[in-house]
Order: C-alpha cells, then structure tokens, then sequence
C-alpha cells in the first residue's frame, strides 16, 4: 500500500500528511464551522482510511504477516488522537500533543469500527476494550431529541447526522459479532431503528441529517446508506430476522437507482460523490453479496474503480478525487482519504474473487 508508506511524515512516528505532495497550504472544510488550514499531520478521518484499507489487506492470508506491522504501527498513530482529559475519553480530531482539538463522534465510530477489525484479525481483547470505550464516548451524545440518535460534534445539539448514526450503529454490532454480549445487539438494533425511521427519504436513500427543528436535510451522500445497508445486513445474520434482509435489499436497489441516475461521466456507472463515500456504499453491496449473491451492485463500483485506476492516475500513480482524468485534478495534490480507500477496495475485490473461483 504505497500511500501508507510515501505519505508518511518522519517528524511524527505513525502519523501522515493530510495529502501528497503536501503544500501545507490547502483549506480543508469537512470541520463544523470554519474551514481550517492544511496541518504539518492529517486529521483523524483520513488517518482512519489508512487504518481500515491495512485490516482488509490483512484479510489475505499472503499478506497478513506484511500488513501486521503496518497495522501495529496504525495502532500506535491512532492513540495519538485519543484524548482522557475530558470525559468520557474519545478520539479527538488532531493528535492530542499538537493541539486541543473538538470531538466528533462519527470520527469516534470510525475508529471503533478499525478496532473491531483489527481485533477479528489479532483476537487481541486490548483492541475489544477500545471499541467498546469508543462505543460508551459516542453514547454519551444520545439525547431524545428528534426521538434519539446522537450529534455530530460533542457540545452541539444541533443536527442528528446520518454520518454519526450509521457509524455508531455500525460500532455496536461489530462488538457484538466480536463478544456476543446482548447489551451492544440492543444498542445497534436501537440505533438502526431510530436511522431507518427518521432519516430514510422517500427516495429509499437516507438523508445526511435531522435538524432540530424535525426537518430532515435531503442531501444524499452514498455512504450514509451505505452504512445503513451494511448494518442491516448484519442484524439480518445476527438474528436471522428476515424483515432486516428485506431492508438491506431496499437500500441496496434504491441506492442504485439513485446514484446511477444522478449526472455523472458517461464513461462511469455511477455519480462518485467522494472516493470514500463509495467505499462505505461498496461495503454494505459486499455484505448483502455475501448473503443473496447479487454481485450487480459491485460490478459497477469495480468498473468505475478500474476505469480511475486506467485513466486517472497522477505522476505519481494516486487517481483524482472525481476518478475522472481531469487536467486540474491531475495536477493537485491528492488527499489521503482519496488515495486509501483506492487499496481498501482493490482488496476487497481481490478477496471477493478468489472467493468466486
């Protein structure tokens, strides 16, 4: 994984650099409230991109022992971003010793989540014990508010983000899966429900967020259902309830129709609203996949995967953020987040054909 080694800042052990080549100049606006400057080391969201593409190389059995280094050293950059001064501790966005920094609890649910991957692959209960710290921090912002759900940004009850949520729900039933304890299949199931009720649209794809004032925001990113979906797949294993196959198959066809039918590129199948984004939806058509045998769905996220791979690549061999071969994108830096979730991907592909042989 090239992007793991060449983005590495030698400054900061474990740590990278938000993009490659990085000019230390770029405004960076996925923040509540106003943009920030580019900083000497990433943010914990692309961080964790990294960390997630490094649990599902090691899914391979060729490349467990390689990536087992890799993932020891992800491990020790991650805790960096933890922070035990304020309680509940949780992950904070930047590394703890560079600077103060706010807490969003979808940030958290992503770092749970690399945590329960890891601990599949190692069996280490220290990594079990992080989840589920991770788990009890995001809970801490649950409120009644718009019948539940938690916040996006710990001390702001201003939105119920579908980002948070799905992450969230996510963490809890991978718990689950990892210490079959009731308690984290009641907190995922809770936490499915309130998403699947409130945040679904009409449309069938789940809406970024709630307000406060009940409206739901009807901006549609493919990895707020993606999450969902993939979750929905999981409760459907975990308790065999079939009402939850059902729902996966909803958000898996609806989701299709949405993203294939907003305008994209003529030589893509889908609208690529964020590399990432895609690959969160990827992640839920490859766990339904995994139960009714559908490969329609990932055949067109590995088209346009490939079509990235074979025309939009930079000097330096990282694809642009819109996979397109775009003059000015091919020049820009490319962003951490674009460049990892490009190997977790070709993982997961590489994984889902051996399994077809």
């Amino acid at each position: 994984m090239k992007v793991a080694v060449i983005c590495r800042v030698p400054a900061y052990k474990g740590l990278f650099s938000e993009n490659f080549p990085s000019n230390k100049k770029d405004t960076l606006n996925y923040f509540q409230g106003a943009a920030v400057t580019e900083r000497p080391v990433s943010f914990l969201w692309p961080f964790s991109g990294v960390f997630t593409a490094t649990n599902i190389l090691m899914r391979m059995p060729s490349l467990k022992s390689k990536y087992k280094t890799y993932q020891d050293s992800l491990i020790a950059g991650v805790e960096q971003y933890h922070d035990s001064v304020r309680q509940p501790a949780g992950y904070q966005a930047y590394p703890v010793k560079l600077e103060k920094a706010d807490r969003y609890y979808d940030d958290n649910g992503l770092v749970g989540i690399d945590y329960m991957e890891s601990y599949f692959k190692t069996k280490n209960p220290l990594y079990l014990q992080r989840a589920k710290g991770v788990f009890k921090f995001i809970l801490s912002g649950w409120n009644n508010d718009m019948g539940g759900g938690v916040t996006w940004l710990e001390g702001h009850n201003d939105q119920k983000p579908a980002c948070t949520n799905g992450m969230a729900t996510l963490t809890a039933l991978k718990i689950y899966q990892g210490c079959k304890e009731p308690y984290y299949l009641e907190q995922g199931k809770k936490f499915y429900n309130w998403m699947y009720s409130t945040l679904r649209d009409s449309t069938g794809v789940i809406g970024n967020d709630i307000k406060m004032n009940g409206k739901l925001n009807r901006t549609f990113w493919s990895y707020n259902t993606g999450s969902l979906l993939e979750a929905a797949v999981i409760l459907y294993k975990e308790t065999g309830d079939k009402k939850y196959l059902e729902q996966a198959k909803l958000l898996a066809s609806d989701s299709f129709k949405h993203f294939s039918n907003v305008p994209h590129d003529k030589n893509l199948s889908l609208h690529i609203d964020l590399p990432w984004f895609i690959t969160v939806l990827f992640r839920g058509y490859e766990a339904l996949y995994h139960v009714d045998g559908n490969y329609k769905y990932i055949t067109a996220v590995e088209h346009d995967l490939n079509y990235a791979w074979q025309n939009s690549r930079d000097k330096h061999g990282y694809t642009t953020h819109s996979w397109l071969p775009k003059a000015d994108e091919l020049q820009k830096p490319k962003w951490l987040l674009d460049e990892a979730c490009i190997a977790e991907l070709y993982a997961r592909l590489s994984i889902l054909q051996k399994e077809k042989k």
